[in-house]
C-alpha cells in the first residue's frame, strides 16, 4: 500500500507571515494539532503544532533544574497566551520539516513516523506538498485492506 492511497487531501495551511492566532484557529476547526507551512505554489517551508504555540509560555526545563527553591507561578504564564497569539507563524513553526512521498510505501512512512514520535507527517512530491499522513490514515487503509479478512 502506498502514501498516495490513504493520505489526506484538501489540507488546510498556513503562511509564514499568519498570525499564530489564525494558525491554531485552523487548527481548532480541523480538530487537528498541526497544519503545513507553505509559500508560494504550496512549496513546503514548516509546521506549526499547538505545543509550538504553548512552548514559549513556560520555562526551559533548566530552569526547574537551578531553581527548585523558587516555586513557579504557572496562573501568572498564561497571561503570555494572548501575546504569544499575535506573533508570526515563522517566529515558532519547526523549518524543513521530515517529509515522505506520495509513491513511498505507508510502513516506510510509518517508521519514519515512530523513529520521531510524529502523529502525522507531510507529504510531498517535487517541493510540492500535496496530501499529510497521519497515523490514522495508515492503520484504516491497512485495515480496509487486509484487517477485513477474517
Amino acid at each position: 500500500m502506498l502514501v498516495h492511497e490513504v493520505m489526506s487531501t484538501g489540507l488546510v495551511t498556513a503562511n509564514k507571515t499568519d498570525t499564530v492566532r489564525s494558525a491554531v484557529i485552523k487548527m481548532m476547526n480541523r480538530h487537528c494539532g498541526a497544519i503545513p507551512v507553505v509559500e508560494g505554489n504550496a512549496r513546503l517551508i514548516g509546521m506549526v503544532t499547538l505545543r509550538d504555540v504553548l512552548l514559549p509560555l513556560y520555562p526551559n526545563y533548566g530552569d526547574y533544574i537551578h531553581d527548585n527553591v523558587h516555586s513557579r507561578d504557572f496562573v501568572e504564564m498564561e497571561e503570555g497566551y494572548p501575546e504569544a497569539l499575535g506573533g508570526k507563524v515563522e517566529e515558532i513553526m519547526s523549518r524543513n520539516p521530515l517529509t515522505v512521498a506520495s509513491h513511498d510505501p505507508v510502513l516506510e512512512a510509518a517508521s519514519y513516523m515512530g523513529l520521531k514520535n510524529f502523529r502525522r507527517i507531510p507529504v510531498v512530491d517535487q517541493g510540492t506538498l500535496v496530501g499529510m499522513l497521519s497515523i490514522g490514515d495508515i492503520n484504516r487503509g491497512l485495515f480496509f485492506e487486509k484487517g477485513m479478512r477474517g
